[in-house]
Order: C-alpha cells, then structure tokens, then sequence
C-alpha cells in the first residue's frame, strides 16, 4: 500500500510540476506502481496474504470469546469440582 501511496504522490508533483519530481521520466514516477504489484503478485503466491488474514479472523475470534466469557462471569475462575 506504500508503493501505492507514493507512486500517487508522485504523480501528482509530476503533473503539477512540482520539485524535482518535474524533471524525472514517467518512468520514474510510474515505478512504485509496478513495484506494489510485484508486492501483491509475491505476497498472493507465497501465501503471506492468507497467513495474515487467518491470524486476523483468530485474533477476532479470540477476542469475542474472551468478551463473551468476561459477560458471563467466567473468566478468570479455575475448574469446579
């Protein structure tokens, strides 16, 4: 998301010939671009997205039970006997 940002920014001082931006190839200026979809081709392949996604929804999952625990009064006690 990064690239994406700053392949935004500068192509916006591109345009309004804004700073040293003005003077740089739109090759340049379009690399992060290519860079954030070479990013998002590795990451989809490599299975960093899926991995993150996955902590994500346990993450989530955790937190609700801990809440719903937390209103039923039952956390933090030990095991009745």
């Amino acid at each position: 998301m990064y690239f994406v940002g700053l392949g935004l920014a500068l192509m916006v001082m591109k345009y309004m010939e804004f700073g040293p931006v003005a003077g740089l190839s739109w090759i340049w200026v379009l690399s992060p671009f290519a860079l954030a979809m070479a990013w998002w081709a590795w990451a989809d392949a490599s299975g960093y997205s899926a991995k993150r996604a996955m902590e994500r929804e346990l993450a989530r999952k955790n937190d609700r039970i801990n809440k719903n625990r937390a209103n039923m009064g039952t956390l933090g006690k030990g095991k009745k006997r």
